[in-house]
């Protein structure tokens, strides 16, 4: 035999991990100091600064 169970609360439940999953997400986004900021910025841009160099360039 089957559980009974009220519709109502198992899709306020469901809404509720939704939105624990979405503000851990944001939190992991926007969560950061100025300093890791400001650390993710620079290590884009010798990323795509290494990448530039290692082209090869065609005539």
């Amino acid at each position: 035999m089957a559980e009974i169970v009220n519709l109502r609360t198992a899709r306020k439940a469901k809404l509720r991990v939704k939105k624990e999953v979405e503000a851990s997400a944001n939190r992991l986004k926007f969560g950061k100091t100025k300093g890791e900021k400001a650390q993710t910025i620079a290590d884009k841009v010798r990323a795509a600064r290494q990448l530039d160099g290692a082209k090869l360039e065609r005539d």
